[in-house]
């Protein structure tokens, strides 16, 4: 019998290759610098002169008409002498104008791309502010949150309900920014105006709420971290508010839950897993990442996302065969690693995706004991394709993943690092190490390597350098035969680079032997063992055994 949390699952698989089968397919050599995805994707000398360093965006919602107002005030530094700056705003919204210092400046659009230019050199180390005022009617989500946009939405006494998501397609979907993943602002102001009867709720603190007349009010939200531009929200719906309070590693951290007002009894009941999650992760990893803005789950019209102090949670209120909510488990991952620590490009998105789809393990792990791990881990094993390499092309504004191995070949790709060091006080400590060290900064796929690898006497660089960049497993070749007394066997790695270093564990009779397989063959010999056969601890280790 199938469980519903597998057949939820079986849906969510049918709604992603939908998405796949309809998506362009994309290569690295596909794009140029005037592709749309290449503006996006791409730092071009009209983006990397500046430096954001704060958005205060304003947005009024017609919930009739499904379109929005706004403006955003874009404040950046001059990283050297400019006169011309890109900004991202979908094509379909339409740029009413923008200011600075009080004048209007000319723009010139290329799709999705708009260029500002100003009528005097911005000059190295000026701070200056440009405003855009904007409208339309943004993008509509096919496929939440897979496929990224709005969601216009009815609960179920047929009232409004809208969220937004926009990983992978872009913030710019629906306000104007620098939407490269490279650039965060330092903090940010959130302004939502929404009916009188509805809650408008997004990231960080509320700072204060203004009724701006008998059919409006105006929540103004303020982030006091960096955040990547697809973690910034907005939620508009007939919420009911509960409020609750964790002490932890950064003292008295505020938590604030937004459901659906006919949802707060089950939701009281669900969220209490949210404590004890916390506390696993701050065991792993070190303080929660945003205690000033605080912990907030928000009921969405779709499965969830990660959205920075603000995670959208639209799992029905329902555990898993594990017996957590996934959503609640997953998405708060994400705190850690995609919205305290950042790729700089969406071709490396295994570092969001692959750390924190292996904390599900650590939470299993922490929770009910290392074979428990074990076993939700081999469930996600069941989940790896091999059809694609994890990491994309660059530069690219690359959103075109063909399979979920970001996912669950990222998680195992971990987790073989951690038997390959065979010492779980160095591997968690490695593991919080390199949190702590990039915390709250954007980074590549090759500064969390290096990083990791100068911890250990192992050659991680050649193992997460196999992982990435093909699709297939490592492959160990073996022969194995029996004479008389002993048995034989033979091995050696296969279509991997002569650094590979990788060792395995093998079990025979009563033992665990480690072998340490190379490029060049290698012979073992072992007494025989009446009744047993030579097998290899594929629990601990991702790869594939071929037999001579």
């Amino acid at each position: 019998m199938i469980s519903k949390y597998r057949a939820f699952s079986f849906l969510i698989f049918i709604l992603i290759q939908l998405r796949f089968l309809t998506a362009p397919v994309l290569s690295q050599k596909s794009f140029n610098e005037n592709d749309q995805q290449t503006l996006r994707g791409s730092l071009n000398e009209y983006r990397t002169c500046f430096d954001v360093t704060y958005y205060d965006l304003s947005v009024k919602a017609d919930l009739n008409n499904h379109s929005i107002t706004g403006s955003n005030d874009i404040q950046m530094d001059a990283v050297r002498d400019f006169e011309k700056i890109q900004l991202d705003l979908f094509a379909n919204m339409v740029i009413d104008s923008v200011v600075c210092k009080g004048n209007s400046l000319s723009i010139e659009r290329i799709g999705d791309a708009f260029f500002i230019q100003f009528p005097l050199i911005i000059k190295k180390g000026d701070h200056i502010s440009v405003r855009v005022y904007y409208h339309g009617i943004p993008v509509v989500a096919k496929y939440p949150p897979w496929d990224g946009g709005f969601v216009w939405s009815r609960d179920s006494l047929n009232r409004d309900w809208v969220g937004v998501s926009c990983q992978g397609i872009g913030a710019s979907l629906w306000w104007p920014n620098k939407d490269h993943l490279s650039d965060r602002p330092d903090s940010m102001r959130i302004a939502l105006e929404v009916p009188n009867h509805l809650m408008g709720i997004s990231n960080g603190k509320l700072d204060r709420k203004i009724e701006l007349d008998s059919e409006n009010t105006k929540w103004i939200w303020k982030v006091s971290y960096p955040i990547n531009n697809y973690n910034v929200t907005m939620n508009i719906g007939h919420f009911a508010h509960m409020h609750d309070q964790y002490f932890g590693m950064g003292g008295r951290l505020d938590l604030d839950y937004y459901v659906l007002d006919y949802n707060i009894d089950i939701a009281r009941q669900q969220f209490k897993q949210v404590q004890p999650m916390l506390k696993c992760y701050e065991h792993y990893f070190g303080s929660y990442p945003f205690y000033d803005d605080g912990y907030k789950l928000v009921e969405t019209p779709y499965y969830g996302m990660e959205h920075q102090s603000c995670i959208a949670y639209g799992n029905d209120f329902q555990n898993n065969e594990f017996d957590f909510d996934y959503i609640i488990i997953h998405e708060s991952g994400h705190e850690y690693w995609g919205n305290c620590i950042s790729i700089r490009d969406l071709g490396e998105l295994w570092v969001h995706e692959g750390f924190t789809t292996y904390m599900e393990s650590l939470f299993m792990e922490y929770f009910h004991g290392k074979e428990s791990a074990l076993e939700y881990l081999e469930q996600q094993k069941s989940s790896i394709e091999n059809r694609n390499a994890m990491l994309g092309p660059l530069n690219v504004n690359y959103d075109n993943w063909m399979d979920t191995d970001i996912y669950y070949k990222g998680s195992w790709m971990l987790h073989s690092i951690r038997n390959t060091i065979n010492d779980d006080t160095v591997w968690f400590n490695l593991l919080k190490s390199v949190f702590q060290h990039f915390k709250y900064k954007t980074v590549t796929s090759e500064e969390i390597i290096n990083y990791m690898d100068s911890g250990t006497d192992y050659n991680l660089k050649s193992i997460f350098q196999f992982y990435l960049n093909n699709p297939d497993p490592p492959e160990l070749l073996i022969k194995i035969k029996e004479k008389k007394e002993n048995v034989y066997l033979k091995y050696t790695w296969r279509k991997v680079r002569k650094d590979f270093d990788m060792p395995v564990d093998m079990l025979y009779g009563n033992e665990v032997l480690r072998i340490y397989p190379t490029v060049k063959k290698q012979k073992l010999e072992v007494p025989v063992v009446e009744g047993e056969e030579i097998r290899f601890d594929t629990r601990l280790t991702y790869f594939m055994i071929t037999r001579k």
